[in-house]
């Protein structure tokens, strides 16, 4: 038998071969046989030789958060939900896996990035995608027409991650949506009002709302003449052209997805369009785009919305742009997206995320989309009644990404807790006192901290204060029990007052709300 470094070499080299093919999409057949040949010459190194060293890591795709991030990620949760609720939304919550039934066919092409979960013997399930099918499914099945809802929780996609970018294979959502049946283009302006003023708050700099019309992109497929059964392959590849040139998009349409060189240069006039209420004027004079009704009928809701966004004063920053394609198939009407315009450096990735860091800056691209799915609800109805639904995500994991390097480059501390004033001694033998006077300020609400130690020294007690930002320290010691006041010593400025015990909660509150 060869000796174990042979068959170490061999299955290196195996595992190159297997790679290799995975990565030129050779067929199944040939990537099995290769495979099959691995785990033959892994079967060889036998017994436990050949179980591998057990890497404590996480999962490729997720990460651990840790209190600092923790702070971080809350300060922005808290922003977000704050908008959603001072526009009159309320929340719910639905399980982390659906049937799978639920989940297919809604995605499009993406369908294949969902999480089937193994068969336990009963219901074939996957874990959710996003949360606006769940939301759909929700609706139909408690038969709600109208409700203004928000929801906060994590999904999964079997996405290749790049961790520098914000993306992860298991990431939190936020979602705002309006389901009922309003007067046109009210609830969709809304939205893009919520959008902008998230990221307004958020401080990431600036940023572009860009905003188009499902109907307005089929009807420039079919006046351009893409059969009507390539609408939505056709629209999935128009929706890359914020990552590809229009060169390498039109390829695609042309070599992948079987268009003429001349539909494609046709579509390639269109998409390179943005403007505002004047660009939608403008089409609906356009000879070609004009014959459409379904087209006209997007362009003349994309005119109103622009005049409901004056109102909301937000046109400064939304665009119409004819480019933006969003590849889920459950839209119907209005899509919009928003980008950064900066580019964020990169972070130094840690040994477990260098599967994901490539890039020399985060280019973050989109940080909120969404749009109206009229269709979605009716779906799962078993009358097929439609509940219109407009309503938009905000992609918390890029956002979240952005803060953190900013707070890596600010010298300014985060701090990882809220408490509000230490109770410290400057003596010996008073922990009972101490514990007396933390419980008085706990039940005033105070938040307070003492140290676990008997004993401990005024320096310590101190030191702790700093490194943690507690911006107070009460000190006791005998002569202030004697006198029943408390030493009250303001951390940054080392100033000390004595205050009397009965006023030390209003104080406390006073220096410190």
């Amino acid at each position: 038998m060869a000796d174990k470094a042979q068959i170490q070499e061999a299955i290196k080299t195996q595992g190159e071969v297997v790679r290799k093919l995975k990565s030129e999409k050779a067929s199944k057949e040939q990537i099995d046989e290769e495979v099959a040949k691995l785990l033959q010459l892994k079967a060889q190194l036998g017994g436990d030789e050949g179980k591998h060293a057990f890497v404590l890591k996480t999962a490729k795709g997720t990460r651990d958060y840790n209190p600092k991030q923790m702070a971080i990620r809350e300060k922005v949760f808290n922003i977000i939900i704050s908008c959603f609720k001072r526009h009159g939304a309320e929340t719910i919550d639905t399980p982390v896996f659906e049937l799978k039934e639920t989940l297919t066919g809604k995605y499009g092409e993406d369908s294949k990035l969902i999480y089937d979960l193994k068969d336990q013997g009963g219901e074939l399930l996957s874990l959710r995608y996003d949360l606006t099918v769940p939301f759909a499914r929700y609706l139909a099945m408690n038969k709600i027409t109208n409700i203004k809802r928000y929801h906060i929780a994590k999904v999964y996609r079997r996405d290749n991650p790049a961790m520098t970018r914000g993306r992860y294979r298991e990431f939190y959502q936020c979602d705002f949506d309006i389901a009922g049946q309003y007067d046109a283009m009210i609830p969709d302006a809304e939205c893009l009002k919520i959008v902008y003023e998230i990221l307004s708050e958020l401080e990431l700099g600036d940023f572009r709302i860009k905003v188009n019309d499902r109907r307005i992109l089929d009807g420039m497929f079919a006046v351009c003449g893409v059969p009507d059964e390539k609408f939505r392959t056709i629209c999935s590849t128009v929706d890359k052209l914020d990552k590809m040139a229009w060169e390498d998009v039109k390829k695609e349409m042309v070599n992948e997805k079987g268009l003429s060189e001349e539909i494609a240069d046709r579509i390639g006039e269109y998409v390179s369009m943005q403007g505002g209420k004047d660009l939608a004027e403008r089409l609906l004079q356009d000879p070609k785009l004009s014959q459409s009704k379904q087209a006209c009928a997007g362009l003349t809701d994309m005119k109103q919305l622009f005049s409901y966004l004056e109102l909301f004063q937000v046109t400064d920053k939304v665009v119409f742009d004819l480019s933006l394609a969003r590849g889920l198939d459950y839209y119907t009407g209005v899509i919009y997206e928003a980008v950064l315009s900066q580019t964020v450096p990169a972070p130094v990735p840690t040994p477990t995320e260098q599967n994901g860091a490539d890039e020399a800056g985060v280019s973050v691209g989109s940080v909120a989309g969404g749009g109206r799915y009229d269709g979605l609800v009716g779906m799962f109805d078993p009358k097929g009644r439609k509940v219109p639904c407009v309503g938009v995500s905000i992609g918390i994991e890029r956002i979240f990404s952005i803060m953190e390097q900013k707070a890596e480059l600010s010298s300014e501390k985060v701090r990882t807790t809220e408490t509000q004033v230490l109770v410290a001694s400057a003596q010996k033998n008073l922990l009972e006192e101490r514990l007396k006077l933390t419980t008085e300020l706990w039940n005033a609400g105070i938040k307070a901290e003492v140290l676990y130690k008997k004993n401990p020294k005024l320096l310590s007690q101190l030191q702790h204060c700093e490194e943690t930002g507690i911006p107070l320290v009460a000190i006791l010691g005998e002569q202030e029990l004697k006198d029943g006041v408390v030493k009250l010593r303001n951390v940054a400025s080392r100033e000390e007052v004595d205050v009397p015990r009965a006023d030390l909660v209003d104080e406390v509150k006073k220096r410190t709300l």
